[in-house]
């Protein structure tokens, strides 16, 4: 076997199986992991080309599906999601989800890396200033009506853009209004799956972009080999951040994910102002 797909095989498992970690631990999906490793690798094995971005952000959706189900599934053998929330939340999710894949379907790719950067740079703040975010004795009731719906389709279209879960504005929003840590984790990791569902069939049904070469094994905009490795990774890490999140104090942990955020943040900031 070719030495370059040995290592591509392990740097995708690898990837898998922090993305797997992280949505176990934080409810984010992984996709903060994903998208910037998939944008890294590609271009090793293709020529690199600003639709790598799509490729990535799609296989990164479809990658979600898994590692939150698996997430949820732990979760939820130790009570901890509401279920009722999501199902309030849940058509206001999916239809914030399809507007974004519809706007990603009519983006430039090189503007998908702008948002990406400039999301994934305002979602740090929560991990490095969770003080901040969430100030302590704060307390509010979860959104209702029209404001719950308007959210919920925000955060739906938001995080199908940047490829990721939606769970950080999730946690963010049940922990101010007085859930604990551990239900609003679990429950974010079923957003993932609401968000995922409908971006892997989005982005699987788009059209590429004539005479652009993309990895190999690339449906629609979702690669399937990347997803599969991924996969496995995840579904074997996604219950070690799981257990941690019911018993590990994650403040320090947080702020060292909050330092990578910024850091992806640079690179995919980098790569556009250098494209």
């Amino acid at each position: 076997m070719d030495v370059n797909i040995i290592w591509l095989v392990v740097a995708l498992c690898i990837a898998g199986a922090a993305a797997g970690f992280t949505s176990g631990l934080f409810g984010n999906g992984g996709g903060f992991v994903v998208v910037p490793a998939l944008t890294a690798v590609f271009p090793l094995f293709v020529v690199e080309s600003q639709e790598l971005v799509k490729v990535a952000i799609g296989t990164s959706l479809a990658s979600i599906v898994i590692s939150s189900a698996r997430a949820l599934v732990a979760h939820n053998k130790k009570g901890a999601v509401d279920f009722k929330l999501l199902k309030s939340w849940s058509a206001w999710i999916v239809l914030g989800a399809l507007g974004g894949i519809l706007i990603a379907n009519n983006s430039d790719s090189s503007m998908l890396t702008v948002i990406f950067a400039g999301g994934v740079l305002f979602y740090s703040v929560y991990f490095l200033f969770p003080t901040l975010v969430v100030r302590e004795g704060a307390s509010h009731a979860m959104p209702q009506g029209m404001l719950k719906a308007s959210f919920a389709f925000v955060l739906g279209g938001f995080s199908a853009l940047l490829g990721i879960g939606g769970g950080t504005p999730m946690v963010i929003t049940m922990t101010v209004c007085r859930r604990t840590i551990q239900q609003a984790v679990a429950t974010a990791a079923g957003v993932g799956v609401l968000i995922g569902l409908p971006g892997t069939i989005g982005f699987l049904l788009m059209e590429q972009v004539p005479n652009t070469q993309l990895p190999f094994g690339t449906v629609g905009y979702i690669n399937l080999p990347a997803l599969f490795f991924i996969s496995i990774g995840s579904i074997l890490t996604a219950p070690i951040g799981v257990k941690l999140a019911h018993h590990f104090n994650e403040t320090r942990l947080k702020r060292a994910f909050g330092v990578y955020l910024v850091v992806v943040s640079f690179a995919m900031f980098y790569k556009y102002f250098n494209g």
